[in-house]
């Protein structure tokens, strides 16, 4: 079973970054795909990042060009980057793993994006 561990929300200003952690609990060289979610209060959970194993990513058209989703595989974890972020942008933001064909999920961290 592998557990997943977010950080890095918080609040920021429009037009600011954060970047985000999500620390599994086993070597994510054995996990093929990895993905980033987020939820805004009265909205479906959606789609954002994946990070495949060996390198290809994918974004969602919202973020794609303000987000980058990156893996430190010594320190078994994936990283979202977020810039040029807008208050749409608020959310719980959930990292995936998806290993023989079961899902995993961490708790989510809060991004709040406001003046």
């Amino acid at each position: 079973q592998v557990q997943l561990v977010e950080s890095g929300g918080g609040w920021v200003q429009p037009g600011g970054s954060l970047r985000l952690s999500c620390a599994a609990s086993e070597s994510i060289n054995s996990i093929n795909l990895m993905r980033w979610y987020r939820q805004a209060p009265g909205k479906e959970r959606e789609w954002v990042a994946s990070s495949l194993l060996g390198g290809p990513t994918g974004y969602a058209a919202s973020v794609k060009g303000r987000f980058t989703v990156s893996r430190d595989n010594a320190k078994n974890t994936i990283y979202l980057h977020m810039s040029t972020l807008k208050p749409e942008d608020t959310a719980v933001y959930y990292c995936n793993a998806k290993k023989s064909d079961r899902d995993y999920w961490g708790q989510g961290t809060q991004v709040t994006v406001s003046s």
